[in-house]
């Protein structure tokens, strides 16, 4: 579509998300000034202690807006197809829908498909890019306005933004952060391409691609014959979600916050060296990982020293550091 005919008719645009993250995508499409025709989000799926059907944030956010929502299981059937072709779309933006687009879809609207994405690309493509960038001790993080095509996430780029990641992030601040800053790319290229811009495409290089597999609950527990820094990095990727697990003097424990220090020890990777108002230190294959929050089973989160207050005999019982 050539910029005279953007300005001579809204353009009309398909969202297409499920979880939080796009919720603040999907703002920034309504406030850009295009026509937001359809809103395209995952079923209704069992959630709570009661496994009651509840609607994605991006379906709550659309409902709220007054907007059309469409639940596909898929987009690979001619019905499905024709359902999205009759909204005539223009542009179709994609944020963590978790649904694949088959060729037919991604050359159905006029301007493509535009997808946010959070990693810098080509680094961490694939389902799990927020958490793999802080288990592998990436310093930078951002998000990529990226032009969709068939492959994984191998679209060219169009807009970036980066932050670099902090020794205090966690999953969920990294998450919230790069949620504002998607939203901002986004609004950004619209914005352009609305004025009649252009938005110069950059291929990605293939010889940085890596893989940002999806999260495992398997991946959660603590291997304390690793480097004390590494554990540091796997409790902080996986907070709020699957949560870091290990044992304390043999009771299992979800693991919310800790820190890696740097101690000499010769005690058993997972013992207990030190216990003080400052946490719970446990011998790892290099230094020490300080535990500072924690969650007994069927609690809830609380600080090192209320754990210890519940169990004293770990005040008397832990091993000396040398």
């Amino acid at each position: 579509m050539s910029p005279a005919v953007l300005r001579e008719r809204p353009l009309r645009l398909v969202f297409a998300g499920t979880p939080e993250f796009a919720v603040s995508c999907l703002d920034a499409c309504l406030a850009s000034g295009a026509m937001v025709v359809a809103v395209y989000t995952q079923p209704d799926r069992p959630a709570g202690r009661g496994r009651r059907l509840t609607p994605s944030p991006v379906k709550q956010a659309a409902l709220d807006a007054g907007l059309p929502v469409e639940q596909p299981d898929s987009l690979k059937s001619a019905a499905a197809r024709a359902t999205l072709a009759a909204y005539r779309p223009d542009l179709l933006v994609v944020v963590a829908y978790g649904l694949i687009l088959p060729r037919p879809v991604l050359a159905m609207p006029r301007l493509g498909c535009w997808n946010v994405h959070a990693s810098l690309l080509p680094r961490w493509r694939g389902a799990a890019p927020i958490q793999r960038a802080i288990l592998a001790g990436d310093e930078e993080s951002g998000v990529d306005l990226m032009q969709m095509e068939a492959g994984l996430d191998t679209g060219p780029i169009l807009l970036e933004r980066r932050t670099p990641i902090a020794r205090e992030d966690t999953g969920g601040t990294l998450h919230d952060r790069l949620s504002a800053l998607g939203a901002e790319v986004l609004a950004d290229g619209l914005a352009r391409l609305l004025a009649g811009a252009s938005l110069p495409a950059r291929a990605q290089d293939e010889s940085g691609v890596v893989y940002a597999h999806k999260l495992e609950k398997s991946e959660a527990r603590l291997d304390f014959s690793r480097p004390a820094h590494e554990l540091e990095r796997q409790v902080r990727a996986f907070d709020p979600w699957p949560v870091a697990e290990a044992q304390i003097a043999g009771e299992p424990l979800r693991i919310w916050a800790a820190r890696a220090i740097g101690l000499d020890h010769h005690a058993a990777p997972g013992s207990l060296v030190a216990a003080s108002r400052a946490g719970i230190d446990l011998a790892c294959g290099e230094g020490a990982l300080r535990i500072t929050a924690l969650q007994r089973a069927g609690g809830k989160r609380i600080g090192a020293l209320d754990y210890l207050n519940a169990r004293p005999e770990l005040l008397r019982s832990r091993c000396e550091p040398t």
